[in-house]
């Protein structure tokens, strides 16, 4: 791309005018700001030094040195210590021919690397998928994506929380309460039906607390000693041993969470190469805490508890192993950390967990340096903040959370009620429009999610994620809409837009702005890959749809009388379409052909 030759030309004006060099890192080349003319700006100041001269007069001498040397730069401007340089119309209109027509443009076959390995989802078995996991869901996803199309090889893996005390927890309700239900009997999703039971265990869990308080006992003794406790640390204690009866019950209400896993995960249009078992790893990870613990490493309390000690690294001890012997989450991420590199030998391992989970990652790092895991290096957590509503933060075992289908279902429903208030889908079958609507549903959803920095916490307004004139999903799929509209009565009119070997053509300020936009295309791909950002994808689609409505109102396309200008326009338009159907299928956003 252009901006390679600039930084090439720039170090060759340097040596030549000034008997020195500078190396490419040095010369700094962005986008001019919008306020001022031209297309890419040369930072003069760190130039200084070696020219000897005031920034006006060093931009001027590189300036006159780019336009005799660099034949795409047409014309200069230097606005104090900035050289701005204007492109050509030729180079925007060769960059057209070159890539309007290739199927995947800005994005990059995969090499022979070791994969990138990136875990996203995480749930644990007793309740639903909840507005957290769509923003965990979306993210992973649409990181994985993103990394396929900079040209890493990827692997989408799921780590199911299958076991533990909060599994525990629905499995006693159930047992104490549920008098042998069943998701059918109960014509709910298995997810919800087990998500309902630990809610009941809470509440129950709650009463017995608040009655031994009452009687005299300190609450945090309390919370330790209430029997719906103690009896669901005996079950899990039973199931770490193999208690037949357990691990029947444990598998039959994992089953109906499975099944309702997979709707969701359908309907969100979320998949995974591989998905890993905490019930299945835990003694891996066991194996390496005695490991540890041989080495010297670690350390037991007399209570028999196991314990790493890394107040010398800045933190505190770490449990890893219960006094009864059981496991707790670090114990079955070592496991799980170990079973993914044995596996796949990662170039990178990335997680997509919350930022509440900080801490966790650099002690779970840490620990497996201790171990001598030097790959615990490639340990990426990519964080994220916590997904909030207006009403405020949710809480699973309150029952306060809004579960993932419950969400969809309120999408596909705000996308109909306005979509039929505006009128916008009269022509419509019935079958049309709801297929549209879950489209527009799930796209505004997934849109406004993923627009936002990962590491930011947002609040979701589902209302304002449905603007058709906003910075939206639906904008940016409306838009599609439109292009395709235009080349659907192109082809009606047997508009034949082939372009020449060569388009040569005077460009308006919109069709410049438009090609200067799909030049950049390519760079935003990498760069989201490299800051595993789908926000930057997202707000190149914003950018581009809102550049091509501008376009497509200013200047006639159809009804433009000059041929060559008219195939232009529409070659122009099809290369526009493609691109935000490439971006948006990088955020799992469907486009519809018509709206």
């Amino acid at each position: 791309m252009i901006e390679n030759q600039i930084v090439k030309v720039a170090l060759k004006a340097v040596s030549t005018l000034y008997g020195s060099g500078f190396t490419a890192n040095q010369i700094q080349v962005h986008k001019t700001r919008p306020e001022f003319d031209g297309d890419f700006t040369l930072v003069v100041f760190p130039l200084l030094s070696l020219s000897k001269k005031g920034p006006e007069q060093t931009g001027e001498e590189l300036g006159n040195y780019f336009v005799e040397h660099l034949p795409e730069v047409e014309s200069f401007n230097v606005v104090k210590g900035f050289l701005n340089l204007t492109i050509s119309n030729a180079y925007w209109l060769s960059f057209f021919n070159i890539h309007k027509d290739e199927a995947d443009f800005g994005k990059k076959e995969a090499g022979n690397t070791d994969p990138y390995v990136v875990e996203y989802s995480a749930p644990n078995t007793n309740k639903p998928l909840h507005l957290g996991h769509v923003r965990n869901n979306l993210l992973g996803w649409s990181v994985s994506e993103i990394l396929k199309a900079g040209g890493e090889n990827v692997v989408k893996v799921n780590l199911v929380n299958d076991r533990g005390i909060h599994i525990s927890k629905s499995m006693l309700a159930w047992q104490k309460w549920g008098n042998g239900i069943t998701p059918e009997m109960a014509g709910v999703k298995g997810d919800k039906l087990v998500g309902d039971y630990y809610v009941l265990f809470d509440k129950a869990y709650k009463k017995e607390i608040a009655e031994l308080t009452e009687s005299g006992m300190d609450k945090d003794e309390a919370a330790q000693k209430a029997p719906l406790i103690l009896e669901a640390k005996e079950m899990l204690r039973k199931w770490e041993e193999g208690n037949s009866d357990i691990r029947t019950l444990w598998e039959k209400m994992n089953g109906w969470v499975y099944d309702g896993f997979d709707v969701t995960y359908n309907r969100m249009g979320i998949d995974f190469d591989k998905v890993y078992y905490e019930s299945e790893t835990y003694l891996l990870g066991k194996k390496l805490v005695a490991e540890g613990l041989e080495e010297g490493l670690f350390f037991k309390k007399d209570d028999g508890s196991v314990w790493c000690d890394l107040t010398d690294d800045g933190l505190d001890e770490k449990l890893l192993l219960r006094a009864d012997g059981t496991s707790v989450y670090m114990t079955q991420d070592l496991g799980t950390a170990q079973l993914r590199h044995d596996d796949y030998h990662p170039s990178e391992l990335i997680y997509v967990v919350g930022n509440e989970q900080n801490y966790h990652f650099d002690v779970l790092k840490l620990i497996l340096k201790k171990l001598g895991r030097e790959w615990a290096g490639h340990i990426h957590h990519l964080n994220y903040g916590m997904v909030e509503l207006p009403q405020g933060k949710m809480k699973s075992r309150e029952g306060t959370v809004v579960d993932a289908d419950d969400l969809m279902d309120e999408m596909e429903g705000t996308a109909r009620r306005i979509s039929e208030e505006l009128g916008k889908f009269d022509d419509f079958t019935k079958e049309e429009s709801e297929k549209l609507y879950h489209i527009l549903g799930l796209g505004a959803l997934k849109y406004f999610i993923l627009k936002v920095d990962p590491k930011k916490t947002m609040l979701f307004h589902p209302e304002e994620s449905l603007d058709f004139n906003g910075n939206t999903g639906p904008f940016i799929q409306y838009t599609h809409a439109r292009i395709r509209s235009v080349m659907r009565k192109a082809s009606e009119q047997n508009i034949v837009y082939r372009q020449p070997a060569k388009v040569s053509i005077a460009l308006e300020a919109k069709e410049r702005n438009l090609l200067k936009l799909l030049h950049d295309y390519p760079q935003t791909v990498q760069q989201a890959a490299e800051n595993l950002s789908p926000a930057l994808i997202a707000n190149f689609a914003y950018d581009l749809a809102k550049e091509y409505n501008q376009f497509y109102h200013e200047h006639q396309i159809l009804k433009e009388p000059d041929e060559p200008l008219r195939n232009f326009r529409l070659g122009l338009s099809a290369f526009v379409g493609q691109t935000i159907q490439s971006a948006m299928g990088m955020l799992g956003i469907e486009v519809p052909e018509r709206m």
